[in-house]
C-alpha cells in the first residue's frame, strides 16, 4: 500500500455483502458503505451532516471472510485503494465508476464488541482459498489468552 493511493474509511455497511466467483473461480465480494461526516456551522452554530456512499470490492480470502462476517448496518473500518473501472453497456454507452478495493477490513469497536476467529491456513495447492472447509471447533468454556512473547509477533 505504498503507491500513494491509500484510503481509510469508517462507515456502515448499506447492503449485505454479495459473494460471487470469477470464471476462473476467484472469489469476490461487493458491499456498500455509507460514511457520515458531521460538523458545526460556524455562522449558525447548527450541526450539519453529509453522507458519502462507496462501493467496496474484496478479493480472495478477504472476500469470503467479508461475506461470512458482515451484514447490513455493521460499522467497519476499510483500508484499501481507489480504482476506476470502465465498461460499455449493451447500448454502446460508456460507463465508469470509482470503487474502493479493500486490502483490510475490520469491525469498528467504538460502539460494539467483536469476537475474532482465526481461519485455518492452507498451503499452496490445497484449494479452498485459504479457508477451512470445516467450521472451527468450539468449546463451551473460553480459552485463556496466551501472553505475547514479544510485541514484534503477531497476536495469532
Amino acid at each position: 500500500m505504498s503507491n500513494g493511493n491509500t484510503i481509510v474509511l469508517v462507515g456502515n455497511v448499506t447492503r449485505d455483502p454479495e459473494l460471487r466467483f470469477t470464471p476462473s473461480g476467484q472469489p469476490t465480494t461487493t458491499f456498500g458503505l455509507a460514511v457520515n461526516r458531521r460538523w458545526q456551522n460556524r455562522q449558525t452554530q447548527e450541526w450539519e451532516e453529509a453522507t458519502s456512499f462507496f462501493d467496496v470490492v474484496c478479493w480472495r480470502e478477504l472476500a469470503e471472510n467479508a461475506s461470512e462476517s458482515l451484514r447490513r448496518g455493521a460499522r467497519v473500518i476499510v483500508t484499501g485503494r481507489l480504482e476506476q473501472r470502465s465498461w460499455e453497456t449493451a447500448d454502446n454507452e460508456k460507463r465508469s465508476k470509482v470503487e474502493v478495493v479493500a486490502d483490510e477490513l475490520g469491525p469498528s469497536l467504538r460502539w460494539a464488541s467483536a469476537v475474532v476467529t482465526k481461519n485455518e491456513r492452507k498451503g499452496p495447492g490445497e484449494g479452498g482459498g485459504g479457508r477451512s472447509s470445516a467450521p472451527p471447533a468450539r468449546s463451551s468454556a473460553p480459552e485463556p489468552e496466551a501472553p505475547y512473547a514479544s510485541y514484534d509477533e503477531e497476536p495469532f
